[in-house]
């Protein structure tokens, strides 16, 4: 199933990036700057977005996923080197980037709080991190039709959970939310925040 999943996930992308995410994906990477690590980087649709950034290290597990973010590297307007790797094991150093991106990779990552420590560790203080989510709505029962339709979509979508709490989760890891968009009644989530100079006392991944 995964491989079908890979090969075909741009086409079945398509109708929402040109109606919903493509704009979503502009303007949150507009303030992706400096060295930029981008976590589960798929077929490379962020890659035509950054227009700030000295580099960008995208990172992807699969490899038929990284065969097809090839050509949209090339075609980058700024240097972007491609890494298989997971984003719960980076294998960067400590402080090591200036802007961490996440788009559409943490409904599918097994363990994201993990992710996002390693997104904290590899980012510098002050730093940010930017991520756009479909997450769990904060409608009763809509939420619980995503919890029940989950199993299911995860068996067709590699892994994709719908119902995710992604947004709450940043804060908890001690991420400082600077700003937040919601689009189609808070199904997707951009998400502007920052790693703070010190780090709090109180906070911490779960």
């Amino acid at each position: 199933m995964g491989n079908w999943f890979h090969r075909n996930y741009d086409r079945m992308m398509g109708p929402l990036e040109k109606r919903v995410l493509g704009a979503m994906r502009r303007r949150l990477l507009s303030v992706a700057e400096g060295e930029v690590l981008e976590l589960g980087a798929g077929t490379g649709a962020n890659f035509a977005y950054y227009r700030s950034a000295s580099r960008v290290t995208a990172t992807e597990p699969e490899t038929a996923m990284l065969a097809q973010a090839e050509i949209r590297a090339r075609e980058a307007a700024v240097p972007v080197r491609l890494v298989q790797a997971d984003a719960t094991r980076l294998p960067f150093p400590d402080a090591s980037f200036d802007t961490v991106v996440g788009t559409l990779v943490f409904c599918t990552i097994p363990d994201p709080a993990a992710a996002l420590a390693e997104a904290w560790r590899v980012v510098k203080p002050g730093g940010k991190l930017l991520l756009l989510e479909h997450v769990r709505l904060r409608h009763p029962l809509l939420a619980k039709l995503q919890d029940w339709l989950t199993p299911a979509w995860m068996a067709v979508c590699d892994g994709c959970r719908l119902n995710r709490r992604t947004a709450e989760l940043v804060h908890r890891t001690g991420f400082e939310t600077l700003e937040e968009e919601e689009r189609v009644g808070g199904l997707f989530v951009a998400v502007r925040a920052a790693r703070p100079q010190h780090r709090s006392t109180s906070s911490t991944a779960t």
